[in-house]
């Protein structure tokens, strides 16, 4: 057992030591000040209950200085002002910003049924999906489109962080978020992609319809993103990659109210059930061992059973290679007020992943106010 376990402690620091250095040398990426053959782009919102938050957003779309787009907000049946302030925006905005009311039909998937029938209506060459909670800078969709055509990406994936801070359970949720992206992007970079965020994914519209959209995944509540991603990655082996630039960053709140961030958790660990390949499922199985590798030998520890010695090994083969890898990736999404957070998400991050690896076995999840499974 203990050699196991030092094993899989020694693997898991290799892994993130390459994840490191693989982000070193991921070249950054900066929006062309002209692009007037640019791609035409379609932003796709889909929104439910957003009047909080959807303003804000809108207002920064108005502000792009990307000029070829079009917006299209998908309203799943909003019970608050949504639709009335998407409306109101429409007043004065300079590109074509359309609300699409969804048409009722049973769905598994609200979120997948807006993009689907969002892209049936869009007109863009590349579709860009966000959520209505989010924020975006000037240069969001001048960076994609300058990545498209630098590098011809069936599919590009963006960064995205959470809005300042207030709390230090904001800044643990940006480490634990950062850990996501920084992941998801060096997979990307080394041709084996595994994760990627529906809240900044750009994929060409014909290349949507080449793979028959969501179809097969169509079931499963959660996926528009990954789901997607991997069926578009079986199809072009090199044409998914991740877009590295400030300009690129969309923010999105943190969670400060714990049942929707269980909610959510369990929405985003449900997915790896439906990963036919077993690159993916190979990679959550190993980031769950790597994890439970430092209780048990904690535990071991306070039963008598192993020495300190085993322990502060374990302990720094997870720690070392984690901070300097979680330390870059923060400082790039322009986080380094975070950094201090690491040293106490890594104490509790093995068992947030223990409970929700195993809680992501059971079905159904609450969603936008819906039971779903």
């Amino acid at each position: 057992m203990i050699f196991f376990l030092l094993s899989i402690s020694a693997l898991y620091a290799l892994f993130t030591l390459v994840l490191w250095l693989t982000w070193l040398r991921m070249p950054i990426t900066k929006p062309a000040a002209s692009q007037p053959n640019g791609p035409s782009i379609t932003v796709i919102v889909p929104v439910r209950n957003e009047a909080a938050t959807i303003s804000a957003l809108l207002g920064d779309l108005a502000r792009q200085t990307y000029p070829a787009f079009d917006v299209i907000i998908a309203d799943d049946f909003s019970t608050d002002d949504t639709r009335l302030l998407v409306r109101q925006a429409m007043f004065g905005f300079r590109h074509p910003l359309h609300l699409l009311s969804l048409t009722d039909e049973p769905t598994a998937s609200p979120k997948k049924r807006a993009i689907r029938q969002s892209i049936e209506q869009a007109r863009g060459d590349l579709i860009v999906t966000t959520d209505g909670d989010c924020r975006v800078g000037p240069d969001w969709l001048a960076t994609f489109a300058t990545a498209y055509q630098q590098t011809g990406a069936k599919l590009l994936s963006g960064p995205v962080t959470f809005t300042p801070e207030r709390t230090l359970t904001d800044h643990l949720q940006t480490v634990e978020f950062a850990s996501l992206i920084g992941s998801g992007a060096t997979t990307m970079a080394m041709g084996r992609p595994t994760m990627c965020n529906g809240a900044n994914l750009c994929y060409e519209k014909r290349v949507f319809e080449e793979v028959g959209g969501f179809a097969g995944v169509d079931h499963l509540a959660s996926g528009d993103d990954e789901l997607l991603m991997h069926k578009i990655a079986r199809r072009y082996p090199n044409g998914v990659r991740f877009v590295k630039a400030a300009s690129a960053i969309v923010q999105t709140g943190p969670h400060r109210n714990w049942g929707a961030f269980y909610q959510q958790r369990r929405r985003w660990a449900s997915k790896w059930r439906a990963y036919e390949s077993y690159g993916p499922t190979a990679l959550a199985v190993f980031i769950f061992l790597s994890n439970l590798a430092p209780v048990l030998v904690f535990l071991g520890w306070l039963l008598g059973f192993l020495n300190v010695s085993v322990l502060l090994l374990v302990v720094g083969l997870k720690a070392l290679p984690e901070f300097l890898f979680l330390r870059q990736v923060l400082v790039f999404l322009q986080k380094k007020s975070s950094v201090r957070a690491i040293p106490i998400t890594q104490l509790v991050y093995p068992f947030y992943v223990i409970f929700f690896g195993l809680a992501a076995q059971g079905k159904g999840y609450r969603w936008k106010g819906r039971k779903l499974e």
